[in-house]
C-alpha cells in the first residue's frame, strides 16, 4: 500500500536532507500532515523505493521544485472568509489609514489571492497609494504566479460572491480583464505589492509593520513552532498594529497573548 511507501524514520531522514541540502526547515512542521503530502507526492510520482525517492530529492535541483510546490499548501482564494474582509474595511483599516503609510507584511501568500484582495479593499478606502504590502513565501514558483496578478476565470465567480458578502463597493469586474480562462487583474494594485521568498521558519523580521496577515499557514506547524513564529510577528509588528490569522488557528496557549487584545469576533487581534 502506497500509505505504507515511507515510515515516520524516513520522513525524518527526508526532512534532515532538505534541510542540509537545500535550506528549507520542515522538521518542525505538523509530522503527520507533511508525512501524508510526502506519501502522496511519491504515489503520484511512480517511485519504486524510498532510495530512489530520497536521491532525487537531494540531487535534481528542478524535482526539488516539485518537492517544494507540493509540499507547502497553497491553497487559497480571494475573499476567502467575507466576514473576516468586512472586519479588516471597517475595523482594521480605517484606523490604519490615520497613519500617514501603512506596511502590511502577507506571511506565506501562496498565489496572491489574499494579497490583490487587500489591495482591491485599500483602493476602496483610498489607501492604496500610501501603503505597501509585503507578500511572501517559501516557495519561489507561487510567487511568480503572484506576481502575475493572473487567476483561472472559472473562479471568478465565487470570488465576486465572496467580495460582495464582504461589502465591495463596486462591480468586481472591473478589477480585471478576461483573457481565455484567465483573468489579469489591474495592475494599480500589484503595482503596491513586494513579492519576496522568506521561511517562517529560520528567517528574521526584515520590517515593522502596523498590520501582519498569516491565515491557514500555522494550522501546519506543530505548538512549538507556532509559539516562534508568533515571536517573530511580535517582533515585526508596531505597538497598536494588528495580526490576522485563519480561521482555525488562535494565539491561544501562546505566552505573549495577553499583550494582545482580539477585535470582535474575528480572528484579528491588536498588539497593546
Amino acid at each position: 500500500m502506497i500509505s505504507d511507501a515511507i515510515d515516520n524514520e524516513q520522513v525524518e531522514i527526508l526532512l534532515n536532507d532538505v534541510l542540509e541540502t537545500h535550506g528549507y526547515d520542515f522538521l518542525e512542521y505538523s509530522h503527520a500532515s507533511i508525512k501524508r503530502r510526502i506519501i502522496r507526492l511519491y504515489g503520484l510520482d511512480n517511485f519504486v523505493s524510498f532510495a530512489e525517492f530520497r536521491y532525487t530529492i537531494k540531487t535534481d535541483k528542478q524535482y526539488f521544485k516539485r518537492f517544494l510546490e507540493e509540499i507547502t499548501v497553497n491553497v487559497t482564494e480571494m475573499f476567502r472568509d467575507p466576514s473576516f474582509y468586512k472586519s479588516l474595511r471597517n475595523d482594521v483599516l480605517p484606523v490604519l489609514g490615520t497613519y500617514p503609510f501603512i506596511r502590511i507584511w502577507v506571511a506565506g501568500c501562496s498565489t496572491g489571492e489574499e494579497a490583490y484582495s487587500l489591495a482591491i479593499v485599500l483602493k476602496e478606502l483610498n489607501l492604496l497609494n500610501k501603503s505597501l504590502i509585503y507578500a511572501t513565501d517559501i516557495n519561489p514558483s507561487v510567487l511568480e504566479k503572484a506576481k502575475k496578478g493572473m487567476f483561472p476565470l472559472n473562479y471568478l465567480k465565487q470570488y465576486s460572491e465572496n467580495y460582495l458578502q464582504s461589502g465591495g463597493l463596486k462591480d468586481f469586474s472591473t478589477y480585471y480583464t478576461a483573457n481565455y480562462s484567465l483573468a489579469k487583474f489591474d495592475e494599480s494594485l500589484n503595482s503596491k505589492m513586494i513579492f519576496s521568498t522568506h521561511n517562517l521558519v529560520s528567517d528574521h523580521s526584515f520590517n515593522e509593520f502596523q498590520l501582519i496577515l498569516c491565515r491557514n499557514v500555522l494550522i501546519y506547524f506543530d505548538k512549538d513552532l507556532q509559539h516562534k513564529v508568533f515571536n517573530l510577528f511580535d517582533g515585526s509588528i508596531e505597538k497598536l498594529g494588528y495580526l490576522a490569522l485563519g480561521s482555525k488557528e488562535s494565539l491561544e496557549f501562546w505566552p505573549k497573548a495577553k499583550e494582545y487584545k482580539r477585535v470582535k469576533m474575528e480572528k484579528i487581534w491588536r498588539k497593546l
